[in-house]
């Protein structure tokens, strides 16, 4: 335990995801060497971020606008629509390059557990851009755990009166990987999801 400020800023930044309290220790004193410009650049970082960024009025990804830049982008397609939980996977599938189409972030995933259900997700903004009549397939792309199956399972029931196409991104062994280090519900997948080899 350390007094007065220093405290202050470890158990702050203890408070952010990820960041446990040596991580948190260690930051603190990092900060405390550096430079007071980099400081600064820090502090004006994080309050730029906290007075410009928002959330997308269409998709919910972050935004410095009204919309987020894919939003704003006419060159996407409007037809098909990737539902992801956080703005991070929309980043992620951007860094692909193979995903053209809309986004939109449901801000979680449903958790029992920690007492998150389709309500305090957005799935009735979903439903109402679903409405408008142009999507035609719907993509989930959840996280391959067991909220994000649960939200996939959710969205797959509710979607399906609507005569859409609905698709979940396929999951199994990665490029590189070993089998023998594989565990069960990965293989499982893997061999759920195979494909045809045409010689």
């Amino acid at each position: 335990m350390y007094e007065g400020a220093v405290q202050d800023l470890i158990d702050e930044l203890g408070r952010l995801p990820g960041v446990g309290p040596k991580s948190a220790q260690r930051i603190a004193f990092h900060l405390l060497a550096a430079e007071s410009a980099d400081v600064d650049r820090l502090v004006a970082a994080l309050q730029r971020v906290q007075a410009e960024v928002r959330f997308c009025s269409t998709c919910y990804n972050v935004a410095e606008g009204e919309q987020c830049r894919i939003c704003r982008d006419p060159r996407r397609a409007d037809d098909v629509i990737c539902v992801v939980e956080e703005p991070k996977d929309v980043v992620a599938i951007e860094r692909t390059r193979e995903f053209r189409g809309r986004y939109h972030v449901l801000g979680g995933a449903i958790s029992p557990i920690e007492g998150v259900g389709p309500d305090d997700l957005r799935v009735k903004e979903l439903m109402t851009r679903l409405m408008s009549g142009t999507v035609t397939e719907l993509i989930i792309a959840t996280d391959p755990n067991l909220e994000g199956e649960a939200t996939a399972a959710y969205l797959a029931r509710l979607v399906g009166p609507l005569g859409l196409a609905v698709s979940r991104l396929a999951s199994g062994l990665p490029v590189g990987g070993d089998l023998e280090y594989a565990d069960e519900v990965t293989l499982g997948r893997a061999f759920e999801g195979r494909r045809r080899i045409d010689a």
